[in-house]
């Protein structure tokens, strides 16, 4: 059994970023509506955002590593640049079939 009170600020984070991951592949394998795969994706790169943070605070202790934060802020605009093309993509295929999930889409693709 996993000790909440002994994880620190770095354990936390990490079992912090393990859930959220494991909530994102959930919400990708399980839906099929294109937008909700679109949030289950941008939940993922939460989890992976809050991962790097948690390792350097692993790993250098109470001393924070300024790489992982530049890290994080252009892994940030990299996903926001991520999520508008992917909601620019579904809005395509929206108007072509008329529908988002993505069954249908495959059924209507040949």
């Amino acid at each position: 059994m996993i000790d909440l009170m002994n994880l620190g600020s770095g354990g936390a984070l990490m079992l912090t970023s393990v859930i959220l991951i494991g909530i994102g592949l959930f919400a990708v394998i399980t839906r099929r509506n294109l937008i909700r795969i679109i949030i289950g994706l941008e939940v993922i790169a939460t989890g992976v955002n809050i991962n790097f943070i948690a390792m350097s605070l692993l790993k250098q202790g109470t001393v924070v590593d300024p790489t992982a934060h530049a890290l994080t802020i252009i892994s940030i605009v990299l996903d926001g640049a991520l999520v508008g093309v992917a909601l620019a993509l579904t809005l395509v295929v929206y108007r072509k079939f008329g529908t988002l999930d993505t069954d249908e889409i495959r059924k209507l693709r040949w």
